[in-house]
C-alpha cells in the first residue's frame, strides 16, 4: 500500500476544517461563530496553494490505487474550492448570527469534501463512500432552515439519493462480481471478455446513482422542488458544486474502468445528454419562479456537459472541455443564485419589473450570468460551449452538436423573459426599492467579472487542463 497522506492536503484541510469547525461553534456565542466561516475560507484558499503546488509533480495513485492524483483530480479540487470561497460569500448575509450558522459551514465543507473525492476516486469502494459523503451532508444542509418548503425539499431530496444509491450499490456488486476487482485499471480488463448485458446493467446501474448527483435525465426530478423550496445560498450550492465532483467521476469511470467492446457508454451518455439539455429547456419556458427556472436550466446545462463525456477518449478536447466548462458553469451558476440571494424579495420574473432602474449593477450582474449560461461571448460559458461542441464533432457526435446548438437558441427565451422585465416601467406598488443583502451583491459582482475574464483568458487555460487520468488505458 502507497499510504501517503501529503498527497491529500487538500482534502485534509477541508476535514480538519469541518471537524475543528464544529468543535469550535459549539462554544462561540451566536454573534461570534462568523469564525467558523473564516476558518473554512482559509482552509479553501490553503487548499488552492496545496493543489497548485501538487500539479507540478507527476501523476500517482495512492492507497493502493484507489486514489488518483492526476491533472483531472487537481482541476476539480481547484473548481470546488473555487466554488466554496463563492458559496462562503454568498451565504455569509443570510446565515450570519443564525444559531445553526457553524452548522451550514460544517455541511458545506463536508459536501465540498465528498465532491473533490469523488473526482478523483479509481475504485468503485472508494466512489461510493464519496457518493455517500457528497451526498448526505447535503441533505441535511437542505433542510437546514426547517422551513415547511425545506423540509419538504430535504426528504424530497434524501429520498430519491437513498434510492439511487442502492442501484449504484448494486451496479458495483454487479461489476464486481463479473471484474472479481473493484480498481478501475484491473476492472477494465475483467470486464473486456464478460457478457455485454450484466456489464451494460452493472454500468447503468452505477451511473445511476452518479447522474443523480448531477441532476441530469432521468434521475433530475428532485432538482426543480429543491432549488425552488430552498434558500437561495442552499440552491445554489446544491445545484452547483455537487455537478463537479459527479461529472468528473463519470468521465474516469468511462475512461478508465470500462472498455468499449463491453458497452457502448458513448451513445448512452449521448441520449441522457441530448435528453437533459432538452427537456430541461422545454422545462424552463413558461417557468414564473426564478429559483425553479434556474434548477431546470441546471438540468440543460448538464446536458451539455454530457456531451464531453459522451467522447471520452475519442477526440483529445473531451478532457479540457469539460473542466472548462465545469469551472465556467460554477462561477457563472453561483453568480446568477448570488443575484437572487441579494434580492430575496424578488421571487418571480415579475418582482424584477423595473429593477435596472433600482439596481442597475445587480441587472448587470444578472445579464452577465444569464447570458454567460446561453453561451455568449465573452462569457466563460461560451468559451466553454465552444469546445465541448468542437469535441463532439471530432468525436463523431455531429448530430449532438446541432441539437446542442439548437436548444442554446432556444434558452435565449427564457433566460430573457427574466431579463426583459427588468427594463419595464415598475408598479406603483413596486417603486419602493426593498432591501438588498451587500455580501450576496458583491458575490454576484465578482461572478460576473470573473466569468467575463475567464472566457478571455480561458484559452490560456486549455492546454494546462489536458493529460490523460492516471492509468488510463
Amino acid at each position: 500500500m502507497n499510504e501517503n497522506p501529503g498527497a491529500l492536503v487538500p482534502e485534509l484541510l477541508l476535514l480538519a476544517a469541518a471537524v475543528v469547525g464544529l468543535l469550535l461553534g459549539a462554544w462561540l456565542p451566536r454573534r461570534r461563530q462568523y469564525a467558523v466561516r473564516l476558518l473554512a475560507a482559509a482552509a479553501a484558499v490553503a487548499g488552492l496553494a496545496a493543489t497548485a503546488a501538487a500539479a507540478r509533480e507527476p501523476d500517482q495513485v495512492v492507497f493502493g490505487t484507489s486514489y488518483a492524483i492526476d491533472g483531472i483530480t487537481h482541476a476539480a479540487r481547484a473548481i470546488v474550492l473555487v466554488a466554496l470561497l463563492i458559496a462562503l460569500a454568498l451565504s455569509a448575509d443570510a446565515t450570519r448570527g443564525h444559531r445553526r450558522e457553524t452548522e451550514f459551514v460544517v455541511l458545506l465543507l463536508l459536501g465540498s469534501l465528498g465532491t473533490i473525492v469523488l473526482g478523483g476516486a479509481n475504485d468503485l469502494l472508494l466512489l461510493f463512500a464519496a457518493f455517500l459523503l457528497a451526498s448526505v451532508p447535503l441533505y441535511a444542509l437542505a433542510g437546514w432552515d426547517a422551513r415547511a418548503l425545506s423540509t419538504e425539499a430535504a426528504m424530497k431530496y434524501y429520498l430519491s439519493g437513498a434510492f439511487l444509491g442502492v442501484a449504484m450499490l448494486t451496479g458495483t456488486a454487479i461489476l464486481y462480481g463479473v471484474a472479481r476487482t473493484t480498481a478501475y485499471s484491473a476492472m477494465r480488463d475483467g470486464l473486456a471478455g464478460a457478457d455485454t448485458a450484466v456489464v451494460a446493467v452493472g454500468v447503468v446501474a452505477l451511473l445511476g446513482g452518479l447522474l443523480f448527483k448531477a441532476g441530469a435525465v432521468p434521475v433530475h426530478f428532485w432538482v426543480p422542488d429543491v432549488t425552488a423550496g430552498t434558500p437561495p445560498a442552499v440552491a445554489a450550492i446544491v445545484s452547483t458544486i455537487p455537478k463537479i465532483g459527479a461529472l468528473v467521476a463519470v468521465y474516469r469511470l468511462l475512461l478508465v474502468a470500462v472498455p468499449p467492446e463491453a458497452v457502448d457508454a458513448t451513445l448512452l451518455v449521448a441520449v441522457v445528454a441530448a435528453a437533459s439539455m432538452t427537456l430541461g429547456n422545454l422545462a424552463a419556458f413558461f417557468q414564473t419562479s426564478v429559483q425553479r427556472l434556474l434548477g431546470y436550466s441546471t438540468i440543460s446545462q448538464v446536458g451539455y456537459l454530457l456531451m464531453a463525456v459522451a467522447v471520452a477518449g475519442r477526440s483529445e478536447l473531451a478532457q479540457p472541455a469539460l473542466l472548462l466548462y465545469l469551472a465556467a458553469y460554477a462561477i457563472t451558476n453561483l453568480g446568477a443564485f448570488a443575484v437572487v440571494a441579494a434580492l430575496p424579495a424578488y421571487t418571480e420574473l415579475d418582482d424584477y419589473r423595473g429593477a435596472a432602474r433600482r439596481h442597475p449593477l445587480l441587472v448587470a450582474a444578472l445579464i452577465v450570468c444569464l447570458l454567460g449560461l446561453v453561451g455568449t461571448p465573452p462569457t466563460a460559458v461560451f468559451l466553454g460551449k465552444l469546445t465541448v461542441f468542437t469535441a463532439a464533432v471530432e468525436g463523431g457526435l455531429g448530430w449532438l452538436a446541432v441539437l446542442a446548438v439548437v436548444n442554446t437558441v432556444a434558452s435565449v427565451f427564457y433566460y430573457l423573459r427574466w431579463i426583459a422585465p427588468a427594463f419595464r416601467d415598475a408598479d406603483v406598488d413596486r417603486v419602493a426599492a426593498p432591501p438588498i443583502s451587500l455580501g450576496s451583491a458583491r458575490t454576484a459582482y465578482l461572478a460576473s467579472v470573473v466569468s467575463l475574464g475567464l472566457g478571455l483568458g480561458g484559452g490560456v487555460l486549455l492546454p494546462l487542463l489536458s493529460g490523460p487520468p492516471a492509468m488510463a488505458p
